[in-house]
């Protein structure tokens, strides 16, 4: 009898830890799922966000409204929005050479910054949909690829 009540209760650990290793895996996958299915431009903008604070936020300051006269503001910035090809390519390559921002001339030495393509477009989607600016299109790896250097 001792013998029965032993194999019955090792067959009910077995079907417990069996389901419960099934459910660890069902909450496994969910949770993969999940983190596949985030939206690439948000997880774009929170990597741009920390490539901004490590490289741009000096010159154009942690509010995005850069410093008057020297280095030009990127919140609200209809340079940014209006010319799309050459501000991927200022990040790229850097910027050199008089720019209207706003209405106001700047005529300033941006270097450039050693970033990959990914982390271009990257901080181009943070600084694109922060401070008041808003873009539909995400900038993508693809996109700064094609931008080269003239």
């Amino acid at each position: 009898m001792k013998s029965k009540y032993s194999l019955i209760l090792l067959t009910y650990f077995f079907i417990a830890c069996n389901s419960s290793e099934k459910k660890n895996i069902a909450i496994y996958l969910n949770e993969s799922e999940a983190i596949s299915t985030q939206d690439p431009l948000k997880e774009s903008i929170d990597r741009g966000e920390i490539i901004y604070s490590d490289f741009c936020v000096q010159c154009h300051m942690a509010n995005g409204l850069g410093v008057p006269a020297t280095f030009p503001p990127l919140a609200k910035s209809n340079w940014l929005i209006e010319k799309r090809t050459e501000s991927i390519h200022a990040v790229k390559f850097g910027q050199n050479g008089k720019i209207k921002v706003n209405g106001k001339s700047y005529n300033n030495t941006m270097a450039p910054m050693g970033l990959t393509n990914q982390e271009v477009a990257d901080v181009l989607n943070y600084v694109m949909n922060s401070w008041g600016n808003t873009q539909k299109e995400m900038v993508t790896e693809e996109e700064v690829s094609k931008v080269l250097k003239e």
